[in-house]
């Protein structure tokens, strides 16, 4: 019986210690990355926004584990010449809180970007979604579509997959115990894998230097933002699956742009066969891996252009 006791009081003091130390990486993180913009109530939501420029509006929704800065400068400095260019942190991500619900089903996440399009008085804008803000992107215009005008998809997740990547498999934590995770184990296990992760992310690009700070890429390595992403990546499943039997039936302007290397999704699937099933809807391929808005924020600045130019 004393052995149980020492071994349950030592798991305790363990798992505190790890609840220490993520709790102080999670203050360095932020120090190192801080809030950019603004908190905006939209509906009963609070997320974190950044606007910049004047024109057409654009909205920037970003991918999985990452935050508003994964549009990196060069690219938001290049479109707002000629548009007003919003970014926003998901629910849970970056500096937007969790949604009340605490859900981080992408229908739900695009009820909260609906009501963000109306506070900000945005007037048919069109959606840039990186990666799962792709899949987010097409969960906004399938309900809300007199909402936008179309849809700028990069790297977009968009079909179910039969396996997750290795890279996020470390995100598969069972939802009701990730809360307790994610405030203990998580974060230094995160450190530790974090160089091998982004490697994987990035492939074939080589990791920029800056990521962590220009990118937001340390702000990942929060408890908050841990939790939220796992919940994301297992309720992405469900989303997918419930969208791509209504693809078909989109009448918005969707457009697709894929690295022909891109190492987390496949671009003939997630790009080809999405593009194939929206009426209209185009694909365009470049040399480059996943994190385009990144890697090649001008470039893909320009396509942005390019696919949104109004008549």
């Amino acid at each position: 019986m004393r052995k149980w006791v020492i071994a349950g009081a030592s798991l305790a003091a363990g798992l505190a210690g790890a609840g220490l130390f993520s709790t102080g990486m999670a203050r360095r993180a932020e120090k190192r990355v801080p809030m950019d913009g603004r908190l905006v109530q939209a509906g009963g939501t609070l997320l974190h926004v950044t606007e910049q420029g004047d024109g057409p509006p654009l909205l920037l929704i970003h991918g999985l584990g990452a935050q508003l800065r994964s549009f990196a400068g060069e690219m938001v400095d290049e479109l707002a010449l000629d548009h007003r260019v919003i970014r926003v942190d998901r629910p849970g991500s970056g500096y937007s809180p969790p949604l009340p619900s605490r859900s981080q089903h992408l229908a739900h996440q695009a009820e909260a970007i609906a009501a963000l399009i109306d506070e900000l008085g945005l007037e048919r804008p069109w959606l840039v979604g990186h990666s799962l803000g792709g899949a987010l992107s097409l969960h906004v215009g399938e309900r809300f579509p007199d909402k936008v005008a179309g849809l700028a998809l990069i790297a977009p997740a968009t079909q179910p997959v039969v396996e997750v990547p290795d890279v996020f498999r470390g995100l598969l934590v069972p939802l009701p115990i990730v809360g307790l995770v994610s405030r203990t184990l998580a974060v230094p296990l995160g450190m530790a894998s974090r160089a091998k992760v982004l490697k994987e992310v990035f492939k074939p690009e080589p990791v920029p230097d800056d990521y962590l700070t220009a990118g937001g890429g340390a702000l990942a390595l929060r408890p908050g933002s841990i939790e939220a992403a796992c919940g994301d990546l297992q309720l992405a499943q469900q989303g997918a699956r419930e969208m791509v039997g209504r693809y078909a039936a989109m009448t918005l302007q969707v457009r697709i742009l894929y690295g022909c290397g891109d190492n987390l999704l496949d671009y003939r699937l997630h790009g080809g066969a999405t593009a194939d099933a929206i009426p209209g809807a185009t694909l365009t391929l470049v040399e480059g891996g996943h994190m385009l808005p990144f890697t090649q924020p001008l470039e893909t600045a320009r396509w942005v252009r390019s696919v949104t130019r109004r008549g």
